[in-house]
């Protein structure tokens, strides 16, 4: 199994449908923080958690220059449903489906025995390098103060 991704790498740069079918790449984001924020699958309750804490969170991650990305690997449609369930407002959640779990095999977490990524924080800075990183147990919230306290 591959290793998770280490500090001072360049982040792999990927295009991946968010919940309203718009292409994201990492490369837009050239000069910001980018924050990819692992949830194994949707309609789980850690996962709603996760998303729901970076979604009310989202103007203090603006205020240090940083997008919130969710990623996981449920098809499109699946987020585009779950981000209206959850009423998610403020962040995109991205679908690493198609082939499934491709970005998570580039950044080191992907999950061979459950097929979906393990959950992790990633935090990459303005130039793309990969500045934090933390896996969190399957069951495990992450903390949206830690998360914060890394920009």
């Amino acid at each position: 199994m591959a290793e998770i991704i280490q500090l001072g790498a360049m982040a792999p740069d990927f295009a991946l449908q968010d919940q309203n079918g718009e292409v994201v790449t990492l490369s837009q984001f050239k000069g910001k923080k980018v924050l990819l924020s692992w949830h194994p699958l949707a309609f789980t309750s850690v996962c709603t958690d996760q998303m729901r804490s970076l979604d009310r969170n989202a103007n203090r991650f603006e205020e240090k220059n940083t997008i919130v990305l969710g990623l996981s690997v449920d098809p499109q449609p699946s987020k585009s449903v779950w981000a209206r369930a959850l009423s998610l407002k403020n962040i995109r959640i991205l679908s690493d489906f198609v082939p499934l779990g491709e970005v998570a095999r580039d950044y080191g977490i992907f999950n061979e025995e459950h097929g979906a990524s393990k959950r992790a924080n990633i935090l990459i800075n303005e130039t793309g390098m990969v500045i934090w990183v933390k896996k969190y147990e399957i069951r495990t919230l992450p903390d949206v103060e830690e998360v914060l306290g890394k920009m």
